[in-house]
């Protein structure tokens, strides 16, 4: 009875050391992932200013893949790449584009996702494709640092191209006549488009390569972004991203597959 006693007092005393040192470990660090809230359904508030969206939801998730809270950090554009150089946020989820001039300063992912490219113009422009648009006399509206400003400044000719902060203004400048083209993704250009008929043409022509998206971490964190990867190809298995596109772009994904286009998460050639 003495032993039984003896050995029961030493278990007590092993369980009480083991939630000590359990209690007293500290708690993962946040993982800080920066986004520009100005894309929806990808990158956006809630009714309550909440982030929200498609990115959001991809950022948790992978969040409880690795046992760590996500914090959203809302940044303008143009510093979403130096908040992930400056350690500000730890990656970068906001639907941009991989490209050879961005790997030169962050790492990327694998592809999660499509970056589709159209034209919204003028209604009474009758423009019919790219070609129609690169004329003198014409005007190209574009937003700075998006994949169609990287797109106009290799490969618009004639026609006079103006960079603004955001697509809202670019929008404006087409409906107000000011501008015969915008330059900016497919799913913007749709619903831009759907919100402006009176005013507005779509053009959902491929005049460049199907870009893809991924996510950007800080040169050399390999180990975060190996992570990233593990999570991307999990994630699509297991259907992950069919449940983004059924919560979050359930008409647009029907409205896309009767036009034909290749849809965002789609990434089988």
């Amino acid at each position: 009875m003495k032993n039984k006693l003896k050995y029961l007092f030493m278990l007590i005393i092993v369980i009480i050391s083991v939630v000590g040192c359990n209690s007293n470990k500290e708690p993962a660090k946040p993982l800080v992932v920066a986004m520009e809230l100005a894309y929806p359904p990808f990158e956006m508030k809630d009714l309550n200013g909440d982030p929200s969206g498609i990115s959001v939801d991809f950022a948790k998730d992978f969040g409880k893949y690795i046992g760590r809270e996500v914090k959203i950090e809302n940044i303008a554009w143009e510093g979403l790449i130096p908040s992930i150089q400056t350690g500000k946020a730890d990656l970068v989820i906001s639907s941009m584009s991989i490209t050879n001039d961005r790997k030169k300063v962050v790492d990327f992912s694998i592809p999660y996702a499509n970056a589709l490219q159209g034209i919204l113009t003028n209604k009474k422009s009758n423009i019919k494709d790219f070609q129609d648009l690169d004329r003198k006399g014409n005007t190209i509206a574009v937003k700075t640092g998006s994949t169609g400003f990287i797109f106009a400044m290799k490969n618009v000719k004639n026609a006079k191209v103006i960079a603004l902060a955001d697509e809202s203004a670019c929008v404006t400048e087409v409906i107000q006549g000011k501008a015969d083209g915008f330059f900016y993704d497919q799913l913007t250009i749709y619903r831009n488009w759907e919100k402006n008929k009176d005013t507005t043409t779509p053009i959902f022509i491929p005049y460049q390569d199907v870009d893809v998206l991924g996510v950007a971490a800080k040169k050399g964190n390999t180990e975060l972004l190996n992570k990233v990867n593990e999570f991307i190809v999990k994630y699509r298995k297991d259907g992950g991203f069919d449940k983004l596109s059924e919560k979050y772009l359930a008409k647009e994904k029907v409205d896309f597959g009767k036009l034909g286009f290749k849809w965002f998460f789609d990434l089988e050639n």
